[in-house]
């Protein structure tokens, strides 16, 4: 196991590098500067600031002199939009919401997907198992740009259980969680079921049924732990999905969190800052993957560290 973990994050560095050059050639080459505003400044001001930010140098040289900042004092830089803050406060003071939002939308979809799907294989070809799966078809197709208005239209501003934003209290969570949430657990539950169909249809599940095991031992200490691999596998790519897509929620929901400050650096031209989150998020999603592979390996001793 310690071969395969040393050999995929071997494998991390040249995509990382590949994701940092493209990342910042692309920034360079977008129409527009940080320091363009409202208010225009003399050629003699931008000149200061783009010799004060090392911008006046040739691209290669601005591109090797970050990449030696990042690997030798793990600095992102300054921010441009912020001169008094640097890349690394702000992403240490909004990275917490974003994994926050991020991991109780995680628990929302698995609570949701898993018993739905278990009970649509369970219950094969019956009403159950066309309600569960009307719900997760439900759920693909609403995408969360207008889920997340028509649960603030609802439960915000007609019921009035909640804020319409906001990241203050516990129940400012919920709408944002089960938005985000709500959209995987329909990916989860259809590929719970169609695990579970497979593995309720083996020669061991037969076997334990003929043995006299009640049907609920059946299912859950013999059918669920395979049942669940497909979703597994789906972790990794639904993790990067969450992350990535958390800016719409943030963004709908008005929450201080990575996604909507990416957003507002894009904009901004903020190129320290987007390429920080970039790398931040790239990092993140090459773990969880790798952790993924782990606990697949771990729940199917089949498979092999490969």
């Amino acid at each position: 196991m310690f071969r395969f973990i040393a050999r995929r994050l071997l494998e991390a560095v040249p995509v990382l590098f590949i994701i940092v050059a493209v990342s910042f050639v692309m920034l360079h080459q977008a129409p527009g500067g940080p320091f363009d505003s409202e208010k225009a400044v003399t050629p003699e001001v931008l000149a200061n600031l783009e010799a004060h930010y090392g911008l006046n140098n040739p691209l290669h040289v601005q591109f090797f002199d970050y990449l030696k900042s990042i690997l030798l004092h793990f600095d992102f830089g300054p921010s441009f939009k912020y001169p008094n803050r640097t890349v690394n406060e702000i992403i240490a003071d909004k990275l917490p919401v974003s994994l926050e939002l991020g991991l109780t939308s995680l628990t929302v979809a698995l609570l949701i997907g898993i018993p739905l799907g278990t009970l649509a294989a369970v219950y094969r070809n019956s009403w159950a198992d066309y309600l569960c799966s009307s719900i997760a078809m439900t759920g693909i197709c609403i995408p969360t740009f207008v889920l997340g208005p028509l649960l603030v239209l609802f439960f915000a501003i007609h019921l009035g259980w909640f804020n319409a934003s906001g990241w203050y209290t516990s129940y400012d969570r919920v709408l944002p969680a089960a938005t985000l949430g709500m959209v995987y657990a329909a990916y989860v539950a259809r590929l719970t079921r169609g695990g579970m169909l497979e593995i309720l249809n083996q020669d061991y599940i037969r076997t334990a049924r003929a043995k006299g095991a009640s049907e609920t031992r059946v299912i859950f200490k013999h059918a669920l732990r395979g049942g669940l691999l497909p979703v597994v596998s789906f972790l990794g790519p639904a993790i990067a999905g969450i992350l990535s897509g958390s800016f719409v929620i943030e963004t709908i929901f008005q929450i201080p969190g990575l996604g909507r400050e990416f957003v507002n650096s894009a904009f901004n031209r903020d190129y320290t800052l987007v390429l920080g989150t970039v790398i931040l998020y790239a990092s993140l999603i090459i773990t969880l993957n790798l952790v993924v592979d782990v606990v697949q390996v771990w729940l199917n001793p089949k498979l092999k560290f490969e």
